[in-house]
């Protein structure tokens, strides 16, 4: 296979990725500095940065049946599997294997999205009664006042329906935190223009037991053994 592929099928990174890093130089096989295009073998050995790169299938008791992975979505992306839309999710982050959105994140907004090749699990996580906890960062126009958190956290008319009492704080003059366990369409920008307020940036940082942490944006990393038994308590098999 292509060294990117392997490198990509290892968790690292994307096979985009993967081939700025060849480009960069960092990048060897068998310690020799790979080029563009470069075929692995069998008995090859691949390393980044000087760390061997191997593909999680070799990994042993590691490996799993499905793919789990976070991305920290970039504005501009939108959460669709449809090739033919431009800037689409599935494109961005390249992964070997077809993979995607569990949910979604609007074109404008930023941050935290779990992406599988899993089917069977997304409709358990979407699922309203389970009330999976989603905590976003949000910048408005206007300043943050105790009234239009308390307005906020107990709910506001949005799509003909009232939205879930939710949690919110001040975290800067024109910033605040929410954490909702719904999803409606644009649902965090409808809420506050109802108190005219205006969404200047939107990004989410956590699902459930899940956090954005330090991934860069457009940056993606597997989710760990212990994010899964805590997104997916039920399930052992992954």
């Amino acid at each position: 296979m292509r060294v990117n592929k392997h490198i990509s099928d290892s968790g690292l990174c994307s096979r985009r990725e993967a081939d700025a890093l060849i480009a960069q130089g960092r990048v060897t096989i068998n310690g020799e500095t790979a080029g563009i295009g470069a075929v692995v073998v069998a008995g090859d050995v691949v390393c980044v940065d000087g760390v061997v790169s191997r593909p999680r299938a070799a990994r042993g008791a590691t490996a799993r049946k499905h793919v789990y992975i976070a991305l920290n979505k970039p504005v501009g992306i939108t959460c669709t599997t449809e090739h033919a839309v431009k800037g689409n999710i599935v494109d961005f982050v390249d992964h070997a294997e077809r993979i995607f959105p569990i949910g979604r994140l609007d074109k404008d907004s930023e941050g935290l999205i779990l992406l599988t090749s899993n089917g069977d699990i997304v409709n358990e996580i979407l699922r309203a009664e389970n009330a999976h906890e989603k905590e976003y960062l949000v910048g408005v126009d206007r300043p943050v006042t105790p009234e239009f958190l308390a307005g906020m956290a107990r709910g506001v008319r949005v799509h003909g329906q009232m939205t879930r009492p939710c949690k919110t704080r001040r975290i800067a003059k024109f910033g605040f935190a929410i954490v909702l366990t719904q999803g409606l369409n644009r649902q965090i920008r409808l809420m506050a223009e109802a108190f005219n307020y205006r969404v200047t940036q939107l990004r989410r940082v956590r699902i459930v037991n899940i956090k954005l942490g330090a991934l860069r944006v457009g940056q993606w990393r597997n989710l760990t053994d212990a994010e899964l038994r805590g997104l997916l308590p039920q399930r052992g098999a992954w």
